[in-house]
C-alpha cells in the first residue's frame, strides 16, 4: 500500500497501518462509507453502500445522482469507514477516548462502462452486504440497469488507524477514587422480520441463516 504525506497519521503515528491485510479487514468487516468531495465549491459527505474487490471499492446510486456525476468527472475524493469497538472510560474528562478501527482512502473515481463488469460489480455490493444474497434474488433488469451508474476508486493511496486497551490517564490520577475501563461495543442481529405480504411457505433465506449465525 502507498503511504503518502496525506496518508501518514500524525495524531499518534503508532496507531496507524499502511499494509493491505489490514486495511482489507476492516473494509470487508463493513459495507458503509462516508465519501467527502467539494461540490460548487464547498465541502459535501455523503454516506453509501461500498463493495471490495483486490484493491478496488466500488458504489453505485442513480444516473441521475449528484454525488455519481461529479465523482465520474474524476474529482479528489477521500472516503472513510469507521468501526467503534468501545468507549474508553478515564479518570480524567481530558483523557475519555475511543477504541476503534478506520480506514481512510484517497482517489478519484471512475465510471465502470461494461456491461459485464457493472453486473460484477453490482453482485461484490450486494455481497458485501449480505455474502451470497446475490444468487437468491432477482437480477437487475434492463431498465434497471440503465437508471444505474457505477464507479470504482483504486486502494491505493490509504491508510488504517486503530486504537485498542485501556484509558491512559496522568500518573497523579492513578490514585483516585473513580472508576475507569473499557466499555466494549458489538454488533449484532435481531430476529428477521419478514415482509407482511410474504407468502407463508417462503422459508428464511441460507444468506441471512448464515449471517445471524455469524452474527447473531
Amino acid at each position: 500500500m502507498k503511504q503518502t504525506i496525506k496518508t501518514t497519521v500524525k495524531r499518534a503515528p503508532k496507531r496507524g497501518f499502511y499494509d493491505s491485510e489490514t486495511i482489507y479487514k476492516i473494509l470487508d468487516a463493513h459495507f458503509i462509507c462516508q465519501i467527502a468531495f467539494i461540490y460548487e465549491g464547498y465541502p459535501v459527505i455523503i454516506p453509501t453502500i461500498y463493495g471490495r474487490s483486490e484493491n478496488e471499492i466500488y458504489i453505485h446510486g442513480a444516473s441521475v445522482s449528484r454525488m455519481i456525476l461529479n465523482l465520474e468527472k474524476g474529482l479528489p475524493i477521500s472516503i472513510n469507514v469507521t468501526q467503534t469497538d468501545g468507549i474508553v472510560l478515564a479518570r480524567s474528562a481530558f483523557h475519555h477516548s475511543l477504541n476503534y478501527q478506520s480506514v481512510t482512502i484517497f482517489g478519484e473515481a471512475v465510471l465502470v462502462t461494461s456491461d459485464d463488469d457493472r453486473y460484477k460489480a453490482l453482485e461484490i455490493i450486494s455481497n458485501q452486504i449480505i455474502p451470497d444474497r446475490w444468487e437468491e434474488v432477482r437480477l437487475p433488469n434492463d431498465k434497471e440497469m440503465k437508471a444505474t451508474k457505477i464507479l470504482k476508486i483504486a486502494i491505493t493511496e490509504a491508510s488504517a488507524k486503530i486504537r485498542t486497551g485501556p484509558p491512559i490517564d496522568d500518573k497523579p490520577d492513578y490514585d483516585l477514587p473513580i472508576w475507569a475501563g473499557v466499555l466494549p461495543i458489538n454488533t449484532s442481529y435481531s430476529a428477521p422480520i419478514a415482509d407482511a405480504v410474504l407468502d407463508k411457505n417462503i422459508p428464511l433465506p441460507e444468506s441471512v441463516k448464515k449471517l445471524i449465525e455469524n452474527k447473531g
